[in-house]
Order: C-alpha cells, then structure tokens, then sequence
C-alpha cells in the first residue's frame, strides 16, 4: 500500500448570486400587491425598517446622551456585492433576547387601523362540498336515505358533477357511515339529492342531466321567484326535448335534423337553442369562490396634448416610503451597546437597505421598459389593438443596455392604467408577420382582425377557416389555415359548423 499526493489546477466556470442579487430579482418581478404584503411583512420582522409617515419629515430630537442622528444615505444597486446571508437576520431576531431591545412602539391608531382591515375583510367561503353537506343535512328523510346521500355529495366535483358513476361509488362505500350501498340504493337516492340541492343541476351525472334538471328547474313552481311567460316557458319545454331526444345533433348544431326529426319549426328550435345558452355546464362554480385576483396597475399612463405624447407614471400609492431607522442606525454605532446587540441590529439595518434598494431599482428598471413600450407601441394607444407591432423582449433589452430576463422579470404580472383600459403589460411583447406592403404587424393584431372577421360574416352562411385566411390575405396578412384554427381555437370560436343560424334573420 502506497500513500502519494500530488496537485492537480482545474479551471471553470460558476455562476453566484449574492442575497442581495436575488432579493433584487424577486422584487422587480413582484407585482404591486405582491409587493407591497412583502413590505408589511418586512416592516413587521425588521425593527430597522420604518415608514415614513406623512407628516414625519421630522425624527425624534435626539436627547444629550444620544449622537445627532443622520438621514440614511440610499446607494445604488451594486451587482455582485457580498454580504453576509439574508437569512442571518430572521435567524438572529428568533433567538436574540428580546429584553436588551426595545422594539418601536406602535400606536393605538396603527393597531385600530389593522383591526379595522381585518375586520373588513370577507370571510373565506365554505369549499363546494362543504356547502352542499350542510344543505343535504336539512333534508327530512330517514337515517338511512340521509347517510346515502352524504355519500353521494361527497362524490360531487367543483363544477358540481358526480367525479365517477354510481357503481363505483357503491364499491368504494365499504368505510361509508352507514354504508355499504348497493348501486341501485344510490339510483334510488341520487334523484332526491338532486332535487334538495342548491343551485338546480347540481349532482348529477354529466352535462346532459345537469342541463335537465336546471330547465326542470324552471318549471317547477316550488322553485319559482316569477313564474316564466308562456314563450318562456315553451321555450323550455322545446330545450328540454331537444336535450333529452336531440342532444348530439344539437352540440353539431344540426338544427335542420332537429327540425325533421322532432317536428318543431326552426324558429322554436332557435328559441330554444337560445333558452339553452343562458345555463351553465358547471353549476358547482356559483357556490366556489373564484374571484379573479385582485389587478392593480402598476403604471399610470396619460396623452399630453400639449406635447402629443404619451407619459408614463409610476403608481405605487400602496407602496409606503420606506427608511432605515434613524433611532436603531445610531443605536448600531454606540460603544456601549453589546456585541450580540450590534450584530442583529446591522443584520436588521442591512435587510431594510437591501430592500430600499430594490424596490428604487424596480422602480427605475419598470420606468424604462414602459417608455419604450410607449415609443414602439404608439400606433397601439393611437388607433387600438389591430395596430399593436411585434416587440420582442430582446430589442427592449438591447435598447435599455440590460439583460432580457432583466426585461421579462420587469413585465411579468405588471399593468397599465392606459387611455384604453386596464391592459397587461406584457401584451405588448409580442411576434409578428410582415403584410404585403412591408408593415409589421403582431400576432395580436392578427388575432383582432380575424375576430372582426367572424363578428361581421353572415351568420347563415359563415366563413370557413379557409375562406378566413383568404380573408385576412386581402387585408394583407398571409397565414396558413392551420394558423387559422389554431388563432380561432384559442380565442374560443367555434367552427363555422357550429357558428351557423339558421332561419329567417339569420344574416347579419
């Protein structure tokens, strides 16, 4: 056995992100409420950041004992620059004897001011299943018929459809509470189930059922809030026939069959094809709480008439001005003050520097990609959405001197309060084509003229995809059919089959 060493050089390549890089990326990609719950949770951690109220141009007067305090210098972002970890801090403030500190105090009108958020804050809403076991559990039936049909609701999904069929759910109610069920105990129950539960068409089997019961619904006078008009209630009685006798020939919008075969003329068939559009195929969604999350814009843009021109503005009003404490900064620079004291309260005032200083980069870097937006996109906020060009991310970049993911962290979950609305920002980013004259046009553009397309073609005869690719040629944009039903896919169009009317005012 032989022990030798030796000494070998290897060369690479690593890629090293200080904390205060990282923290700087995340908050630039943050959208504003987002942003800001970051801030409340930072100003409740750090004793060393503050905000700077209003009326606060002014900090305590310092005492004899106490040093002139001196206003925080903020310093630009420096990449790269090392540290000692982010987490040093959080890790220090749960161990650090809480009696050699004190922590600022808080008001009584900052401490009414969070009761009172919390007490206007909307309570969460009970899951679906919770909901529809609580009103099962009104219903006055016997023990065991009652322990069926909490089976049964436990089976219901969030568009209020029975997940699986009734053999199987009997097989799997060995552990039930009163259990187990026979397939046909289920069949006999599930109609009771569905005729207790709120909203109608809740429980059952598939979208055909559910679209049943909820126009049984309407013409069950213990469910009445109105009674329905005599067309109305015709109407429903035509959709509930082409839904029980027709129903494949009316999801291929086959109405000519449907008027063969049923004997209903094609203006009643129509009557009820349009009874049938104001149901719903998920009636478990009325009672799910789906509130889409809350915008804010992040951006506030404006026309300066005077100028012609388009001005951008930084919107952060929820966003409180922030500072490092001038009391805990002096306090990290007295002599008499404890090594361990010291320590945490440079880890505290290093955290609130950090975070300043993001949140200033964010700031300047969204400015930035938003002038741009507003120099390219100009024929956009001029003349609407079929004008939007193509602007790729890198030219953004390339423009402002940063790097592209730079560019998209910037963009991403931001808006724009513009003259025309409420608008992502990053839907100006975007591909594009040329049109036969040499102008860009972007997807998006493409995208608008094709819905202008199907919103002025005549509806008894609609265009196919190819005659809407010839369309859109003659306007100067040449995209394959295939791009055509990809475009109308995605925007939710359904193909010119199913898009026909027919009979008397069916044209536009």
């Amino acid at each position: 056995m032989r022990f030798e060493t030796s000494q070998k050089l290897k060369i690479g390549q690593s890629l090293r992100l200080a904390p205060r890089m990282i923290q700087s990326m995340e908050v630039l990609q943050m959208p504003l409420a987002q942003l800001q719950e970051r801030v409340e949770q930072e100003l409740e951690r750090n004793v060393a950041l503050e905000q700077v109220e209003p009326d606060a141009s002014q900090v305590a007067q310092p005492t004899s004992e106490d040093p002139p305090e001196e206003e925080p210098v903020e310093r630009p972002l420096t990449v790269g620059e090392t540290g000692a970890d982010f987490e040093r801090a959080r890790a220090f403030e749960r161990e650090f004897d809480e009696s050699s500190w004190h922590r600022p105090t808080r008001t009584s009108d900052d401490r009414n001011t969070k009761m009172e958020m919390l007490a206007a804050a909307p309570a969460r809403r009970e899951r679906l299943s919770e909901q529809l076991r609580h009103q099962w559990d009104l219903a006055e039936v016997p023990p065991a018929t009652l322990a069926a049909g909490r089976l049964l609701v436990e089976a219901i999904d969030d568009d209020g459809l029975l997940s699986s069929d009734l053999a199987s759910i009997a097989a799997q109610s060995t552990a039930a509470e009163g259990g187990p069920f026979t397939e046909a105990t289920l069949a006999e129950v599930l109609p009771l189930v569905q005729n207790h539960l709120e909203p109608p068409g809740v429980g059952a089997r598939d979208i055909r059922e559910s679209l049943l019961l909820q126009l049984e619904s309407k013409l069950d006078p213990d469910r009445w809030i109105e009674a329905p008009a005599a067309d109305d209630r015709a109407a429903i009685n035509d959709a509930i026939l082409m839904v029980r006798d027709h129903y494949d020939d009316l999801l291929e919008n086959r109405l000519p069959r449907i008027v063969q075969r049923s004997g209903l003329s094609i203006e009643r068939v129509e009557a009820a094809k349009e009874r049938l559009r104001r149901l719903t195929t998920s009636p478990g969604r009325d009672l799910i709480d789906d509130d889409p999350e809350r915008v804010i814009p992040d951006v506030m843009v404006e026309y300066d008439a005077e100028n012609d021109r388009y001005v951008a503005a930084l919107w952060d009003g929820p966003l409180p001005p922030l500072r490092v404490s001038p009391n805990y900064a002096a306090m990290a620079e007295r002599p008499d003050v404890d090594a361990a004291t010291r320590t945490f309260l440079q880890e505290g005032i290093r955290s609130a520097t950090w975070l300043i200083d993001a949140i200033t980069q964010r700031r300047s870097t969204l400015l930035k990609v938003v002038e741009v937006v507003l120099e390219r996109q100009r024929d956009w906020f001029d003349q609407g959405p079929g004008h939007l060009k193509p602007l790729p991310m890198t030219d953004v970049a390339d423009k402002l001197g940063v790097h592209v993911a730079t560019v998209s962290r910037a963009v991403s979950g931001k808006w724009l309060q513009t003259p025309r609305g409420l608008v992502e920002l990053r839907k100006f980013f975007t591909g594009g084509t040329e049109t036969e004259d040499g102008q860009s046009v972007s997807w998006e553009a493409v995208r608008t003229m094709l819905q202008e397309e199907v919103d002025a073609e005549d509806k008894a005869h609609p265009l196919s995809d190819e005659a809407l690719a010839a369309r859109l040629k003659a306007r100067g944009v040449t995209i394959a059919r295939r791009t055509v039903v990809k475009y109308r896919e995605q925007m939710g169009i359904q193909p010119a089959r199913r898009r026909r009317k027919h009979g008397p005012g069916a044209a536009r």
